[in-house]
């Protein structure tokens, strides 16, 4: 329970990493506010789940490609509890499963951008601001392992570019917080979450081929990181990403 008595916020929280985030956050002892854009029944049923772990959770819903959301998910979560302990960035643009999978490319490039790449940034510093004056806080941002190393298509592209610009500015925000707050980064490699339940035999193949590990990554996986990462077990790590794709494996 090395979180017990803290307050953490999980962008994005509804259903896949986000969700296994919180409830590895419940799990260690941490009080957990849940985001969503619109699913308010998904993310009751997470705010449930952390409920039957023993610990207190709210459901904030914010649509975080504008900047009013992302302002008015700050102050809610403060008016919450009166302070947060552990933020995760983990809120992304569905572009590859839903209505977002038959989008244009340049539709799926503006949606990335501001959900992934400028919500989290503009959050992060908010949020990072009111922790350092604080005195302390975690600032977890999401990546992709594969993004210094770039996959050809369109979706390579966008995540190349879109997560790339994450890892890139998490080690500089660790700079500028520093030394009250820290600032990380989780990369995950293949994680099967919604789009890798539906991908084809090819991909599913590439996937376990491309981990030295041979399988397929889990959301608890790259939750597990997410929960040291925010603990004061990793308190001398701060501008690190870490990758969790069982050891990638270079076709």
């Amino acid at each position: 329970m090395e979180l017990l008595g803290r307050i953490a916020v999980v962008t994005g929280s509804s259903s896949g990493i986000g969700r296994a985030v919180a409830l590895e956050l419940a799990r260690a002892g941490a009080d957990v506010l849940i985001h969503a854009r619109e699913s308010w029944e998904a993310a009751e049923e997470t705010a449930r789940s952390v409920a039957a772990l023993g610990r207190q959770a709210t459901v904030v819903l914010a649509d975080l490609a504008r900047h009013g959301d992302q302002d008015a998910l700050v102050e809610a979560a403060y008016q919450w509890r009166g302070e947060v302990d552990a933020w995760v960035n983990n809120a992304g643009a569905d572009v590859l499963t839903g209505d977002g999978a038959g989008w244009g490319f340049e539709q799926k490039l503006e949606a990335v951008w501001q959900v992934d790449v400028t919500a989290t940034m503009r959050l992060t510093r908010a949020i990072g601001e009111r922790m350092k004056t604080r005195g302390h806080g975690a600032i977890i941002n999401i990546g992709w392992d594969q993004a210094t190393q770039g996959m050809a298509g369109d979706s390579g592209e966008l995540f190349a570019a879109s997560k790339g610009a994450i890892m890139a500015f998490s080690k500089s925000a660790a700079l500028s917080l520093a030394p009250q707050v820290r600032v990380n980064c989780v990369a995950p490699g293949w994680v099967k979450t919604a789009w890798g339940e539906q991908a084809s035999e090819a991909w599913q193949k590439r996937a376990v081929r491309e981990s030295q590990l041979g399988r397929w990554g889990s959301p608890e996986d790259v939750a597990r990181a997410a929960r040291f990462l925010a603990s004061p077990e990793s308190s001398f790590l701060t501008g690190q990403v870490i990758n969790v794709n069982g050891g990638f494996r270079p076709r």
